[in-house]
């Protein structure tokens, strides 16, 4: 199925679990591809490889997006890689665990900025493109249930993905002019490297399990499916959402 024919995505933070999903995704319904990570490394050059396998093209390009002005350059380089973009997810995320009166200025500050300061000046760079070259761009975010619901112990985080939903319901609004749509993807519990720790014990996987609905982790492709979704021309009377991919945790949840 080509359903993005002659489309470029960005997928940030693109080396593993979700955002490798998306872009093998993305690039199986026909995009050409753009990976980002902090580093290229074997991962990178595995995806380049899958995805040339199904006749698309792809790239990879470092970038520390904690930082604004390579979120800025990211979306510069990546234009310049096919000549175009047309869509942008934004997937580069970090969490860290602790209670909120240890939480440090450092782990504040980077979870922050990668989380909100970086996808707020990726998507400016991207919408003065859109606006510059006339095109219909496309974002989607990577958001969580947990800019809907409560997590102990990870008050940034929480606050990040709270920015996040409040961002995306704005600038839907404000950029509806120019026919740039934006929407949030909110996994729940999802397996994923970052929550290796829960798969591997299995007491606290029971008890998530017990507050999915479904009975069941998320895979990463069921995110991605979303993603795909969002950014085709099947959603394209949707903006300023977010669609939670949580099985039914997101109305159903009791913490432990």
């Amino acid at each position: 199925m080509n359903r993005f024919e002659n489309k470029i995505a960005l997928i940030t933070g693109s080396s593993q679990g979700i955002g490798a999903a998306c872009a093998l995704r993305l690039a199986k319904d026909g995009c050409d591809i753009i990976l980002n990570g902090h580093k290229f490394d074997e991962r990178g050059e595995k995806l380049i490889a899958e995805i040339q396998d199904m006749d698309r093209k792809a790239t990879f390009l470092e970038a520390d997006l904690s930082k604004a002005k390579e979120a800025t350059k990211l979306i510069t380089d990546a234009i310049a890689v096919f000549g175009h973009l047309d869509i942008l997810v934004n997937n580069a995320g970090v969490e860290k665990k602790a209670n909120f009166w240890q939480v440090t200025e450092e782990d504040y500050d980077l979870i922050m900025n990668t989380n909100l300061k970086g996808v707020f000046f990726s998507i400016q760079s991207f919408v003065n493109y859109c606006r510059k070259s006339k095109v219909a761009g496309t974002v989607i975010n990577m958001s969580s249930v947990h800019e809907e619901i409560a997590f102990p112990h990870f008050a940034a985080y929480c606050a990040s993905k709270g920015g996040l939903k409040m961002l995306t319901r704005n600038l839907a609004s404000e950029l509806a002019r120019f026919n740039i749509r934006i929407n949030n993807v909110a996994p729940g519990a999802v397996s994923t490297p970052i929550n290796q720790d829960l798969l591997n014990n299995i007491e606290q996987l029971e008890k998530v399990l017990q507050n999915i609905p479904l009975k069941r982790m998320g895979k990463v492709e069921d995110v991605a499916a979303v993603v795909a979704f969002l950014a085709s021309d099947d959603a394209a009377y949707v903006t300023g959402s977010t669609y939670f991919v949580d099985g039914g945790l997101t109305y159903h949840y009791e913490e432990q």
